[in-house]
């Protein structure tokens, strides 16, 4: 299912927003795009897509922002220190000078004092970073939900039509029959005027007939599916894959009722109802 999800959220000074979009998908296929430094993150961000959403084409985009958050450790070079510290002390020896050596004079020689990025805390940072994503994943949840329902919807409103073309096909199923009896009577009468005609005969072709292009059954499991159809969807969750499945089954049964039947009407009613499958089965594609 298409869906898009956003969150921004300043943690410790660093800025940290997720977004997350997706596209149909018949399994989950997740890539995260995150800046290299917080790669360690990658894995806990999978988990947390995996946990909530079951198939789809899934982008999560992980951007930082911590101007002003890195933190910096100053700390004194001793073995430099001293160095300087000596050298001064010698020349102060050298040439009879007043020995004014202080923190200040010292602190400006090169690399006395080193200016070094504190270490960041991997597990906390990861921590931070799939808390925004949470809340994306809510956002991207709401937009699926709504989607989900119109879907349904147009779902329902599809295998009402179905249904009410099955319903056709059931009436006009028996009177083929009789019209193919009827037929058949007259045909034998045509080519055998002069001669009596076995009723038994009759009836017993037009049983033939019958038995051909019943779809009693047919249409009786196409109800049972239709049914399955709409428990799957007032049950709700993650029936993408059943629907899958279950729209197969409706396939099965449409193409037997049309190899079966040669009446020009019920064909034109399988042509609708093979019609409105195709356009469920494009619609369950965006279901998960």
């Amino acid at each position: 299912m298409t869906g898009y999800g956003r969150a921004e959220e300043t943690v410790n000074g660093c800025t940290i927003t997720v977004e997350l979009r997706s596209v149909n998908n018949r399994y989950l296929d997740c890539n995260v795009r995150i800046p290299r430094l917080y790669l360690f993150a990658e894995d806990a961000i999978k988990t947390r897509v995996q946990n909530t959403i079951s198939r789809g084409k899934v982008d999560v985009f992980v951007t930082l922002d911590n101007a002003g958050a890195e933190k910096v450790q100053v700390s004194v070079n001793r073995p430099v220190a001293d160095g300087y510290y000596a050298a001064l002390r010698q020349l102060a020896e050298i040439y009879g000078l007043e020995s004014d050596i202080s923190v200040s004079l010292l602190s400006r020689f090169p690399e006395v004092l080193l200016a070094e990025k504190a270490e960041e805390d991997v597990e906390q940072m990861a921590k931070d970073i799939c808390s925004v994503l949470d809340r994306a994943l809510a956002d991207f949840d709401q937009m699926r939900t709504r989607e989900g329902e119109r879907l349904r919807e147009d779902v329902l409103s599809r295998v009402a039509l179905i249904e009410e073309k099955v319903g056709l096909v059931e009436e006009r199923s028996p009177q083929t029959v009789s019209e193919y009896r009827a037929k058949l009577e007259a045909r034998m009468n045509e080519v055998l005027s002069n001669t009596q005609i076995d009723p038994a005969r009759i009836l017993t072709e037009a049983a033939i007939f019958a038995d051909k292009v019943a779809v009693d059954e047919e249409t009786v499991r196409l109800r049972s599916h239709i049914g399955q159809l709409r428990e799957m969807l007032d049950k709700g969750g993650a029936i993408g894959r059943k629907l899958d499945f279950l729209i197969q089954e409706f396939n099965r049964e449409a193409n037997t009722i049309g190899s079966k039947c040669s009446d020009i009407e019920i064909a034109r009613h399988v042509v609708d109802i093979k019609a409105e499958i195709e356009k469920i089965r494009e619609q369950v594609q965006n279901i998960e």
